[in-house]
């Protein structure tokens, strides 16, 4: 079983990113601001021995790939951002590439959506626009990507360069799109491209020139498994809050049918969900979570992975999302416990 863990590069400065939230804006300005709005709410998350990493250096990029494969991982999936010829948090991805180090399989996934101000995604207060252009752009964004589909670390299925698109249903004729990246590709001495749609927590897509679809935890089930049924409101001080019981979503995730719509699935694993260093109050997060209920369902995924779904891969949210609550990396209050228990499940199965 290969466990790919989904990787953000937003842990260096942008000038975009310090013109829009300030100065010396990154991750961790998110991270370090949180704070607990009830009790048992462990916030803020600070990372082991203070290691607020800059993705910039090399040194840390080479730390994070000897600690995943230390404990397992077998490879990370970065987000890739293309806003019609403008790339945003490219440097980090790019330096592995010169470089050649670290020695890590990767993948990208196209996080293809708007950035705004409150960072949902949605249609207000753009900040970076997501637009798609026609086969021209496509033209240029494939060979943006070319040199990285050909590097040996990247990750393949079927000798294709496994790509993921977030929201596919956003982009207009996205299936002649991926017949001309599939045409280019071939023109350029590659089999093809393998494309993967998430299934998160946007409306589902099409499945046309997709070859597999991956669940995006918790996000899939959270929007396709019942939402009213998972979370609950609280007070948090005088303000509302909702949260989201860890085990019922885990449970829901391992009960689910492996039969979906006919394509291939990629199972899903999350380890945690909590954006309020994002979003405060109006964020969610999860409550019940630990290292130990996270070995025992990540082995029940893996399980059903190798089972039920055929597949080779499991996918788990996330590597470092900080200010989501979702990330593998040690920290001051667990230390290595998660990756120790990524570890322990592959052992078990």
């Amino acid at each position: 079983m290969k466990v790919i863990a989904f990787h953000l590069p937003q842990f260096h400065r942008i000038p975009e990113n310090d013109a829009w939230w300030g100065t010396g804006f990154t991750e961790w300005t998110n991270t370090s601001k949180a704070v607990s709005l009830y009790p048992g709410h462990l916030q803020p998350k600070i990372p082991y021995e203070n290691y607020y990493y800059d993705l910039m250096d090399s040194s840390a990029r080479q730390w994070q790939a000897i600690a995943a494969k230390t404990y397992g991982i077998y490879g990370f999936c970065y987000y890739h951002y293309w806003f019609k010829g403008k790339q945003l948090l490219e440097h980090p991805v790019k330096q592995m590439l010169w470089l050649g180090e670290p020695g890590i399989p990767f993948c990208l996934s196209w996080a293809n959506e708007s950035w705004t101000r409150p960072g949902d995604g949605g249609d207000n207060h753009i900040l970076m626009e997501q637009s798609y252009g026609d086969k021209e752009d496509w033209t240029q964004h494939f060979y943006e990507l070319l040199n990285m589909f050909r590097d040996p670390r990247y990750i393949r299925i079927d000798d294709k360069p496994l790509f993921l698109i977030y929201r596919p249903s956003d982009i207009p004729r996205c299936g002649v799109m991926l017949s001309h990246w599939n045409q280019l590709a071939r023109e350029n001495g590659l089999k093809g491209i393998y494309f993967v749609r998430t299934l998160g927590g946007f409306p589902l897509s099409s499945l046309e020139g997709f070859d597999a679809g991956v669940e995006f935890e918790p996000h899939y089930t959270l929007a396709h498994g019942g939402f009213n049924q998972i979370r609950r409101q609280i007070k948090a001080g005088d303000r509302d809050h909702f949260v989201i019981d860890y085990d019922h979503v885990w449970q829901m995730i391992i009960n689910r049918s492996h039969r979906r719509d006919g394509g291939q699935i990629i199972p899903g694993a999350f380890v945690g969900w909590d954006n309020t260093p994002r979003m405060g109050y109006l964020g969610q997060s999860t409550i019940g979570a630990s290292p130990q209920k996270f070995e025992w369902y990540l082995s029940r995924q893996i399980e059903r992975a190798k089972s039920l779904y055929n597949s080779e891969f499991l996918f788990v949210n996330a590597w470092n999302e900080w200010a989501e609550g979702s990330y593998l990396e040690p920290d001051q209050h667990y230390g290595f416990q998660y990756l120790e228990a990524v570890r322990s499940a592959l052992k078990a199965n």
